[in-house]
Formats: C-alpha cells, sequence, structure tokens
C-alpha cells in the first residue's frame, strides 16, 4: 500500500534500523522508543490490525512471536522480562494502520499500561 508508512519502510522507500527481516517478517528500532529496548515487529504483507487476521495466518503471528522471544534474548532482556504487545484499532491505541507489535525492555513496566 502506498499510503501506509510500514509498507513503505518494508519496501526500503524509508529508511529504518532493521534488526530482523526474513521472507516474513521485519524487526526494526522504533524511532521514538519508549523504553531502553524498543522494537516494532511487522509482518511484510498488509494486514491492518491484529482483528484482520485470519486462522490462515495464524503461523505468521507465531512466527513474529517466536522472532519477538529470539530477539529479547539477543538484548539481553529474556532473564529480566520484557513488553510484547500489538494496539488495535483507534481506542486500543494503534497509530498505524498496519499490524505491528512492540517488543519492549531494559526498564520496570507498569499496569495498567494507561
Amino acid at each position: 500500500m502506498d499510503d501506509c508508512i510500514f509498507c513503505r519502510i518494508i519496501s526500503g522507500a524509508i529508511p529504518s534500523q532493521r534488526v530482523y527481516e526474513d521472507d516474513e517478517v521485519l524487526a526494526i528500532r522504533d524511532i521514538n522508543p519508549q523504553a531502553p529496548v524498543h522494537m516494532l515487529l511487522m509482518p511484510k504483507r498488509h494486514i491492518t490490525s491484529l482483528g484482520d487476521v485470519s486462522d490462515s495466518e495464524g503461523p505468521l503471528i507465531g512466527r513474529i512471536a517466536l522472532v519477538a522471544a529470539s530477539l529479547a534474548r539477543d538484548e539481553g532482556l529474556a532473564e529480566r522480562g520484557f513488553r510484547f504487545l500489538t494496539n488495535a484499532g483507534p481506542e486500543g491505541g494503534q497509530a498505524v494502520a498496519h499490524l505491528h507489535f512492540h517488543l519492549l525492555g531494559g526498564r520496570q513496566m507498569a499496569w495498567p499500561p494507561g
């Protein structure tokens, strides 16, 4: 999608600090980090939000979770803990209409998140 910022990042039209990439998944460092470690993980295929995921995309969502766990280990977060989440829709706080997950760590997380 030409108007989707994440699709443009995936295509390389917008530069990003890539930390992981395979045929289906891209992980980048967030440009406005909310924790010492803040990455965004997204499917390369445009899916608007978690509410739009179909049964057939279950393996893709699982793949993203496995990549997040691996990145958390690589960043030294696995033992202390980390947060892995997605926002869905306007009231859920989703700012970009392309499914993406946040991997946050390196500080104490609060609950409720707000």
